[in-house]
């Protein structure tokens, strides 16, 4: 899912640069301070405190196919995290989703999280969400796993990672509608991505760690 995201454009800095270089120095740095202040005055609104980019690294599943990984858990989390974020922990689209998962606040609620801040700031907190979400979509989509799994439909095999997947981006509510109505009661998120994008992208990964749990939630770190 290509999003934009709450990111700060370079553009208004690169084009202030050119711009100071036809004056002084003096005056230069002068009008440097004060569009800096601006802009920082107008940014006071966002809701969000974005941290820093996180130290671990990612893999670029859109440039390499990384067929080492084979078709594991692991794979899977993160062919889908680089799909929704590009892998990167402190992203906010422009619908509010959070994160390298891309989750909405009402989704980390029923997860247990209600601190965004926190959320934004703990990679491990967001690998931790991603599981508990996923057993939990497996859990509500049992009897649809063990109904449609390598049935074809829309031209697309259906598989658990495909059907986990496609939960993801829409909710398990719209998985089983798009199964029972045998793929014409679709959906598309607000980026148009759609349903049977997400069946198609990530069927055939082994989600067999994945428990299905009715009530998944995660633990939230102590404080100190």
């Amino acid at each position: 899912m290509k999003k934009k995201v709450a990111k700060f454009s370079v553009l208004p800095v690169l084009g202030a640069s050119i711009f100071f270089y036809s004056f002084t120095t003096k005056k230069a740095n002068e009008i440097k301070e004060a569009l800096l202040d601006e802009f920082s005055t107008a940014n006071q609104e966002l809701v969000f405190t974005v941290p820093s980019a996180p130290e671990n690294t990612f893999l670029d599943f859109q440039t390499r196919g990384y067929a080492e990984l084979g078709k594991s858990y692991f794979a899977f989390k993160e062919a889908l995290g680089f799909k929704e974020s590009g892998g990167d922990y402190k992203i906010i689209n422009d619908f509010g989703y959070m994160g390298k998962y891309q989750f909405g606040r009402g989704t980390l609620k029923m997860i247990g999280i209600r601190d965004a801040n926190l959320f934004l700031n703990t990679p491990d907190l967001q690998e931790a969400a991603f599981y508990a979400n996923a057993s939990r979509n497996k859990w509500i989509l049992r009897k649809d796993i063990e109904r449609f799994e390598n049935q074809t439909i829309n031209g697309v095999k259906i598989t658990e990672s495909g059907m986990l997947a496609a939960a993801h981006l829409a909710g398990a509510g719209n998985v089983k509608k798009y199964l029972r109505s045998g793929g014409t009661n679709s959906f598309r998120d607000g980026f148009g991505t759609s349903i049977k994008h997400y069946f198609k992208k990530f069927g055939d990964y082994d989600t067999s760690e994945i428990v299905p749990d009715k009530k998944a939630r995660v633990k939230l770190p102590s404080v100190v």
